[in-house]
């Protein structure tokens, strides 16, 4: 006779894991003390990651995206509203990767070196940590890498050793603030084709930063258009591109929808800036 399952582990299974990120009327504000004016960065911001979603922050500078972000981080408190992470209170660590506009490496360190350092932080046993170390490499594609010094590298492979070691302790979040700004559009491209296939692939959900219209339409699965004065979301457009991870992404820039969506997305931004 087949096991019958407990009623309370049918229940358990049918409850559905907290969202990503649930952001609810979050507010920052800065000054307003000894005479100082104050100064709303993000008012009344209210938005959801989804597991596995893509999604995306673009506006002009001085928005408040960076901000949002660092909120999600923990590495800064709302003055107004609520900011849940997997349903618990955003806290530094704790199941979330973090990725910056700069690699911020330690030059003292190998490449290796620098995600055996972050793994652990993450408490891998010392003697699981080599293989973990191959296996992230692989993944961003810099097999063979572990005993280079990150200043023989170029900046794109830099950037790389930053998403590996964003990804040591296997996070369920990944926030990224702008991690391609830097590089030249080659390496650029080529780094937001791998990210788009590796966060498909993985499942992991991510909010982005990011100026650019190409980037947001190319990776997100959805986007969310900011405006500032204060810093606030004006709209949440959908971007219904294939996320298979098999998919060309070369194809996809090349695409009729894709053309469409970048035009929409344009619009929507220049509304945004007029106010």
């Amino acid at each position: 006779m087949p096991a019958v399952a407990s009623v309370a582990s049918v229940a358990e299974s049918a409850v559905p894991a907290a969202p990503a990120v649930v952001l609810d009327g979050v507010g920052v504000r800065y000054g307003g003390r000894r005479g100082a004016p104050a100064v709303t960065a993000v008012a009344e911001v209210s938005l959801t990651v989804g597991e596995g979603e893509f999604v995306v922050l673009v506006g002009p500078s001085g928005c408040g995206k960076t901000t949002l972000l660092r909120v999600v981080a923990g590495f800064e408190r709302a003055t107004a509203g609520s900011a849940l992470v997997h349903g618990a209170p955003p806290a530094p660590g704790g199941g979330t990767g973090l990725v910056f506009q700069q690699p911020r490496l330690f030059p003292w360190r190998t490449v290796g070196g620098n995600l055996a350092f972050a793994l652990a932080r993450h408490g891998l046993p010392r003697a699981e940590r080599p293989d973990r170390i191959t296996e992230l490499l692989d993944l961003v594609g810099l097999a063979g890498y572990a005993g280079r010094r990150t200043w023989e590298l170029s900046g794109g492979q830099q950037q790389r050793v930053a998403i590996a070691r964003a990804l040591a302790g296997r996070p369920r979040l990944l926030l990224l603030d702008e991690p391609f700004a830097a590089l030249d559009a080659l390496t650029r491209e080529r780094l937001q084709e791998e990210l788009r296939t590796l966060t498909a692939r993985s499942g992991t959900a991510v909010l982005f930063v990011t100026h650019s219209v190409d980037e947001a339409v190319l990776l997100g699965s959805r986007v969310l258009v900011m405006a500032a004065d204060p810093g606030r979301v004006v709209a949440d457009l959908p971007i219904d591109l294939p996320r298979d991870g098999a998919t060309d992404p070369a194809a996809l820039r090349g695409s009729a929808e894709f053309a469409r969506l970048r035009g929409a997305l344009s619009r929507t931004l220049r509304e945004a800036a007029a106010g």
